[in-house]
């Protein structure tokens, strides 16, 4: 049984889900009703079997509107977010790409507010009533669930008949989606002929055998995919993971959250704070240790990252720490020298343990969709990533992003940002992705 079909099976089995009609299909789930937007979602009358490709009914009942939940800033009103627009632009603002838009790291202030949390928070052990892996991913991509409904939605609501202008315009909806223009050029191919030996022409057959491409694409390409985080084999030696990614993306609070779990889980943390050019990264990061309670390597700004990994390195073996989490600029409009500056940073670590750095984890912010993916392809070229984190993932309806990261990078994804908590930070589980992503999109299987 492939990913789909165990995906259809799970969908069939839930209680809340109703029974489809042939021709009614994206329909947003109750958890998506919660955050509405701009889509159109007016209701118009259903169409007889005979039309082909109708117009696409989107209401909530009243049902939904009951059991809707409460709006998600109501859910943080008591935890400090972390917002782009609150952002201090430093002198330092990395670039990846003609078009792109500047992005800068968040205040000292900023951190600080949010770094509040952790003073209480990380004292509390999970309990039963934490909640599970299925109920945070259906959360943190509410958004993108809903975004891409909408789309299908608008795609098949203009269209009366699977023809060749149908997959011109499906190519653009999936790009538009974030998938990726590789992976939405194949769907796009491959569904001609599927959809004619198929025979499909209600909107719920369309739309199905759009969503069960996707999903044995991805599924296809991630078969060798290993999306854990590896640790040193000789428990005598620390482990090393190094954080690379331009400035913006979330790498500071990553490190933070990462070491406060790992500190949770009883391990001995270290960081480095390797951004010694940028302003304020230093005093950032030794925020963070303050506030979730390890210690932090630092030395003054405009000094040799190098000489500050050294430090960290050999603190770390001396003094028997498990962890060591190392932070670095992300100066990409400089590929040279942040290539060179990169391969000095690994090879100080490699002289001290040769079998470090473990992980290179590069963070991408998922509310940039395609820049993202340009900054992947870049960072890709200049040092040996081994996986991605892909942060904010829960703030923007870009989350068809993990499809081109993998389908076009084949970089495994292995942490993802999926809320503001210190617990949100999450290893990638891919099927768990999916099932979150096309919750309520796809119709039930029938026994």
């Amino acid at each position: 049984m492939g990913l789909f079909d165990r995906l259809r099976r799970a969908f069939s089995g839930e209680p809340e889900e109703e029974p489809k009609k042939e021709d009614e299909i994206v329909s947003t789930s109750e958890e998506e009703n919660s955050e509405p937007e701009e889509t159109a979602t007016n209701e118009v009358p259903t169409a007889t079997p005979e039309e082909e490709l109708p117009e696409v009914a989107e209401a909530k009942t009243d049902e939904a509107k009951a059991t809707e939940p409460v709006d998600k800033e109501a859910e943080v009103t008591e935890e400090v977010t972390e917002t782009p627009e609150e952002v201090e632009v430093t002198k330092e603002i990395e670039v990846t790409s003609e078009n792109e838009e500047e992005v800068e790291e968040e205040p000292l202030e900023q951190q600080s507010a949010e770094l509040e949390e952790a003073e209480v928070a990380p004292k509390e052990p999970e309990t039963e009533t934490a909640p599970s892996e299925t109920v945070r991913y259906d959360k943190g991509l509410a958004k993108s669930r809903k975004g891409f409904g909408a789309k299908l939605n608008a795609l098949l609501a203009n269209f009366r008949r699977v023809d060749e202008d149908f997959f011109e315009e499906l190519e653009e909806t999936l790009i538009e989606a974030d998938v990726g223009f590789e992976t939405a050029m194949k769907i796009s191919d491959e569904l001609q002929d599927e959809v004619k030996l198929r025979n499909a022409k209600s909107r719920s057959d369309v739309s199905d055998a759009i969503i069960e491409r996707l999903v044995d694409i991805y599924e296809s390409e991630g078969v060798d995919e290993d999306n854990s985080l590896h640790f040193a084999k000789d428990p005598d030696e620390p482990t090393v993971f190094l954080f690379v990614g331009v400035n913006g993306v979330g790498k500071t609070t990553t490190i933070g959250k990462l070491a406060h779990r790992y500190q949770q889980a009883g391990k001995k943390v270290l960081l480095a704070a390797g951004d010694t050019f940028r302003a304020g990264a230093i005093e950032q990061l030794a925020e963070w240790g303050r506030r979730v309670g390890v210690d932090v390597v630092t030395k003054p700004e405009k000094s040799d990252p190098a000489a500050v990994v050294y430090d960290a390195v050999i603190k770390a073996k001396k003094e028997n720490y498990d962890i060591l989490l190392v932070d670095t600029a992300g100066r990409l409009q400089n590929k040279v020298n942040l290539m060179n500056e990169l391969d000095k940073i690994k090879r100080v670590i490699t002289r001290e343990l040769p079998e470090a750095p473990q992980e290179v984890l590069l963070a991408l912010d998922a509310t940039t969709g395609q820049n993202a993916l340009t900054q992947a392809k870049q960072f890709k070229e200049v040092t040996d990533v081994t996986g991605i984190v892909l942060t904010k993932l829960d703030g923007t309806a870009r989350g068809g992003i993990v499809l081109a990261i993998r389908n076009e990078l084949h970089l495994p994804v292995k942490l993802v940002g999926l809320g503001e908590k210190m617990d949100d930070l999450r290893d990638f589980s891919p099927e768990e992705f999916v099932y979150g992503l096309f919750k309520g999109l796809v119709t039930p299987k029938k026994d």
